[in-house]
């Protein structure tokens, strides 16, 4: 393992910025391109590259496949809450209109609610079949975490 030192060293320095990214993507997608679709990819890219670099098992320590299912369901239940929400309060679903006093106010809640439940699902989906096909070489006899 000491032969991969600067790869290493890189990947240190890379992690942070791409998790960073993924975050500025995440909450300005309502504002330019972005959202939370391509802020998950992004977030799951960190993930990869750290699993890559330092192995699968130090990541799925880091990220238990555990966590990755309960955060998988928590975007979706954001999501369709958001749309029940909206329903509960006079509108269609995910009709953000009605989620706030006014109009304006209501779409920018529901577009970032909405977004942020898909970039906590598509992050976590993606990580999580990483891992699945990341297993595939495991020696017999061997169990996952």
């Amino acid at each position: 393992m000491q032969e991969h030192t600067v790869l290493r060293i890189i990947a240190k320095l890379l992690i942070a910025p791409i998790i960073i990214f993924a975050l500025y993507v995440q909450f300005h997608g309502d504002y330019s391109p972005g959202g939370g679709f391509q802020a998950g990819v992004i977030l799951a890219s960190a993930l990869i590259l750290h699993a890559l670099v330092f192995g699968v098992q130090a990541t799925r320590r880091a990220v238990p496949p555990a966590v990755l299912r309960v955060t998988a369901s928590l975007g979706v239940l954001i999501y369709a809450g958001t749309g029940v929400i909206c329903m509960l309060r006079g509108g269609a679903f995910l009709d953000y209109d009605y989620l706030a006093h006014n109009p304006v106010h209501g779409q920018h809640y529901g577009l970032l609610l909405v977004e942020f439940g898909v970039g906590m699902t598509v992050a976590s989906v993606v990580t999580a079949i990483f891992y699945v096909f990341a297993g595939r070489g495991r020696q017999p006899g061997e169990h996952e975490d």
